[in-house]
């Protein structure tokens, strides 16, 4: 019984369980239904929602499709018109350049045609002149044309010339180094055979300043001269060895008178000693002269022109040389007053120099005076073409007076040759006809056709 109670619990236990449990599935279930149909009618809301979103967004798309359409048939619009602009340009463009070319040929046609046409007046108003002057023309240019020619000429011969000049000049002074080798030696030993004579070494150094000046070109008594009588400001007499002669009215002095006997023991001596001693006496003399030069003022004397300087001339390159080597501040200090001490070489070029300003000043002179006659035939010629044009003018206003007679004369109503012609018609008796070239121009009626004061006479019968 107890069993059974048991069982029964157990049994009625369980079919509690089982009845609770389907009651809770039962819940279960409707609570999922119930969430179930709740979902599918969110659902259906949203898809509702959807479609309309759709529908809209389908609504747009339509309206952007159609926009789309109308901005791609507006901008067909836009090419075709931007076409069609381009093409109207290019054309526009094209009509303009052919316009422009146009008109640069017509300005060309036109700008030819005038001058053809100035051309063609000018040509005919200066053949006329010429026709009737060539001879005269002719006569007054071929002076002028032959003294041209003549300049030109003269002008090639001196280039030419001063061409050949400068390489003669560069072979004699290469021969003029050889020649200074040989006159120094010669005036060494001559030095050493004249020693302790100044008169001899004077006159000796006057002879190689004598030839130097051979040498140079230049002519006695024109662009120099020698031992000339001066007067100074005291009223002694001086004698200047040369005095060389420049354009422009100034002078330059040359001095040969230099003693040489300190230099021949200076060259002869046995031992240094006596040779720098020597030296020093030679070098020496030369400052005494300089400073006697100083002191003579050739500038002062009367008939130098303006003088630049005095050449203190040594006849011996040695010499020269050694006096330079041993103190050249001398010849510095000769230069400051106005003296420039020159050896046959140095002397040479100088006046070879001096010889060369001599040849431009005259060929500046001969063109100037050649310059002079060319403008005076210049002058001449213009004057003759002013003449030439007055002629011509004057021809021009005969030939219009001319004209102007001879029109009124043969043409018109009653000019003079119709009446002569009638009273030859009417029987009057001649011995001559006019020329042809006079009644060819008359081209009026024939005799019966009256004159104004005819016509007045006949209505006044």
């Amino acid at each position: 019984m107890a069993d059974q109670q048991v069982l029964l619990y157990a049994l009625a236990g369980a079919c509690a369980f089982f009845a609770l449990a389907a009651l809770i599935l039962l819940v279960r279930g409707s609570a999922r239904a119930a969430k179930q149909g709740q979902t599918e009618a969110v659902l259906q809301s949203q898809l509702l929602q959807a479609n309309e979103r759709q529908q809209d967004l389908n609504g747009q798309l339509d309206a952007a499709r159609a926009r789309v359409e109308e901005i791609q048939a507006e901008n067909r619009q836009l090419s075709e018109s931007r076409i069609r602009t381009e093409v109207h340009s290019r054309e526009s463009l094209r009509a303009a350049e052919d316009k422009i070319k146009l008109l640069k040929n017509a300005r060309e046609q036109m700008t030819a045609e005038f001058n053809n046409l100035a051309n063609r007046i000018f040509d005919e108003k200066t053949e006329r002149l010429l026709q009737t002057n060539k001879s005269s023309l002719k006569t007054t240019l071929n002076p002028l044309k032959t003294q041209l020619g003549d300049f030109r000429k003269k002008v090639e011969d001196i280039y030419d010339k001063e061409t050949r000049d400068r390489v003669s000049l560069r072979v004699e002074l290469e021969q003029l180094k050889k020649l200074n080798v040989q006159i120094s030696e010669d005036a060494v030993n001559l030095t050493r055979a004249l020693k302790g004579d100044k008169k001899v070494q004077g006159n000796w150094g006057e002879v190689v300043l004598e030839r130097v000046l051979e040498q140079s070109g230049l002519r006695k008594g024109s662009e120099y001269d020698t031992q000339v009588s001066l007067q100074a400001e005291d009223g002694s007499r001086r004698f200047p060895d040369v005095i060389i002669r420049l354009p422009d009215n100034k002078d330059v002095v040359v001095d040969s008178k230099v003693s040489l006997v300190d230099y021949e023991q200076y060259v002869n001596a046995e031992s240094e000693v006596e040779r720098e001693a020597a030296l020093a006496r030679h070098v020496s003399a030369i400052g005494n002269h300089i400073a006697g030069l100083s002191i003579k003022a050739y500038e002062k004397l009367e008939g130098i022109r303006s003088l630049d300087f005095v050449l203190m001339f040594i006849p011996i390159e040695s010499a020269f040389s050694a006096a330079y080597d041993a103190n050249p501040e001398m010849f510095m200090r000769a230069s400051d007053k106005q003296i420039v001490i020159v050896s046959p070489t140095t002397l040479l070029v100088t006046l070879r120099t001096i010889q060369t300003i001599w040849r431009y000043e005259y060929q500046n002179r001969n063109a100037e005076k050649i310059a002079a006659q060319a403008g005076g035939i210049f002058d001449q010629f213009a004057l003759v073409i002013e003449s030439l044009d007055e002629v011509g003018r004057n021809i021009d206003k005969a030939k219009d007076s001319f004209d102007q007679t001879h029109k009124r004369l043969s043409t018109g109503r009653g000019n003079l040759v119709r009446r002569v012609t009638q009273l030859e018609e009417l029987g009057a008796r001649t011995k001559k006809k006019l020329p042809a070239s006079v009644t060819e121009v008359d081209d009026e009626p024939a005799l019966l056709e009256a004159t104004p004061e005819h016509s007045e006479h006949d209505e006044e019968k």
